[in-house]
Parts: C-alpha cells; sequence; structure tokens
C-alpha cells in the first residue's frame, strides 16, 4: 500500500489504497515507518507525503476489525503514537498534500508533518459520533489550539467537516488552493527546500516543537533560538549562506553540518 520513491534529495511517501480512500490498518502503518526510515537512511533534504485517488486518508481501516474486541489502545498507542512521533522528528522539511477526506488517522499523519498544501475542496473534521467514538490521533489538541474550545467542541458534536479553505482559514493548515493544482505546488516547494540549509531547517523544527509542546515561553524560546544559532555557525551553509550575500549571489546550500 505505501510507495516511496527519492530523486533528486526529495522523497515521496504514497498511500496507494485508493479503493478504501487510502485508510490504514496495521500493516499500512508499518509500511509508512518503514518508508520514512528508508527515506532518513538516504539523507533526503525534504519529504512529500501524499494519497491515490479520491481522498489523502480517510482514517484508521475498520474493515473486519470486531468491536468486542478491538485493542485500539495497542493500535493507537502502540502503533499510530510512535509513528506520527517518527514522522514529527524527520530530520528535514516535510510536506504533505491533502485532498478528499483528512480524517482521524489522516488527520493525525497531517499534524505530524511540517508543511500542510490541501486542496480547497479537501474534507478535515470529526465524524466519529456515528461510530460512537471520539477524536484521535492529536486531533483535540490542534483543534483546540487553533480553534480554541467552543469550535473545537462544535465540530466535535455536529460531526461538521471544514472544507480545505475554511481550514486553512482558520490556521489549521498552510495554504489551499485548486484540487487540481496543489499536488505540482507541493512538489514545487519540497524541491525548494531541497536545495536550502537543511540543519537550519531542522533547528526551526525542533524549536516549533518545543513551542507547540509549551515547553518553552517566550524568553526560554528566545533562548534556545541563540543556542540553535550559535551551533549552526560551525555548519557549512551557514558559512556559504554569509559569503553568497557578502558575495551578492545566489547561496549554494549542501545541507551539511
Amino acid at each position: 500500500m505505501i510507495e516511496l520513491e527519492i530523486h533528486d534529495g526529495v522523497a515521496e511517501v504514497v498511500l496507494n489504497a485508493p479503493g478504501k480512500l487510502n485508510a490504514l490498518d496495521e500493516h499500512a502503518l508499518a509500511e509508512l515507518g518503514d518508508a520514512y526510515a528508508q527515506a532518513e537512511f538516504a539523507q533526503v533534504r525534504a519529504l512529500v507525503l501524499r494519497g491515490e485517488g479520491r481522498a489523502f486518508c480517510a482514517g484508521r481501516d475498520i474493515a473486519g476489525v470486531d468491536p468486542r474486541d478491538d485493542d485500539v489502545q495497542r493500535y493507537l498507542g502502540g502503533l499510530v503514537e510512535p509513528l506520527l512521533k517518527r514522522m514529527a522528528r524527520f530530520p528535514a522539511p516535510t510536506f504533505a498534500v491533502a485532498h478528499g477526506a483528512c480524517l482521524g488517522v489522516g488527520l493525525g499523519l497531517l499534524i505530524a508533518t511540517d508543511i500542510v498544501y490541501v486542496a480547497d475542496s479537501a474534507k478535515v473534521g470529526s465524524p466519529f459520533k456515528n461510530l460512537g467514538a471520539t477524536l484521535d490521533s492529536g486531533g483535540h489538541a490542534l483543534f483546540y489550539e487553533r480553534l480554541g474550545a467552543h469550535r473545537a467542541m462544535d465540530l466535535i458534536v455536529t460531526g461538521r467537516l471544514m472544507s480545505g479553505s475554511e481550514a486553512v482559514a482558520a490556521g489549521l493548515f498552510s495554504q489551499a488552493m485548486p484540487a487540481d493544482d496543489v499536488l505540482e505546488a507541493t512538489r514545487a516547494a519540497a524541491r525548494d527546500a531541497a536545495s536550502g540549509p537543511t540543519q537550519a531547517f531542522v533547528a526551526s523544527k525542533r524549536l516549533i516543537a518545543d513551542l507547540r509542546d509549551h515547553r518553552l515561553g517566550l524568553w526560554a524560546s528566545m533562548s534556545e533560538e541563540n543556542r540553535a544559532q550559535a551551533a549552526l555557525c560551525d555548519t557549512e551553509d551557514y558559512r556559504e549562506g554569509f559569503a553568497a550575500f557578502q558575495e551578492k549571489r545566489a547561496p549554494q546550500f549542501t545541507g551539511r553540518g
């Protein structure tokens, strides 16, 4: 179900089960983790995650699951959560192409991605009241952080789905655009990122993660920024960026420390 292609320092990870809207079972989760591990081993400098067919990912594949003996804690806590943490810590900028249904675990994949470009017509929300279930994969934190308590609960209780345009306007994701344009726009952004200062991007990822996890306030974050900048001074890309600016030319970044 999961495919991986690597070209010119950019990995493209594809959820390829369009017949079930790229819903993820345990096997698919393991394959997805393996794809990220292979991309990391290849030292790619950007990664794109996308889905084939009508949807990005409709969530968990519950076909054949018996709710009477379903070990949902094992699925979510033992499989999904470690995968999302691995994705979030990927040592290069990551991009996602969101279209169609982006629900449940599918929403979690987007939460664990650095930059998310969505189709105007994408569908995001929490339709789980019809299953007697609740939002998972980090959805509560995202909705509360960006929408506030009242709007988060409104989406959860009503089951209403936001369009991609609404989701971006609410601050959930990066950019919204027509469905026909979103894949190529994301690929272009990833190619551009792959030519940039990878170590500087990774430093920013760590700082954003600390802020998002509420480990840092303004002044503590500023101190961490100072330390990160000092560490970057020793990288080839930092020296190249300075030299290029002083010489009034375009920098040629390698991504190396």
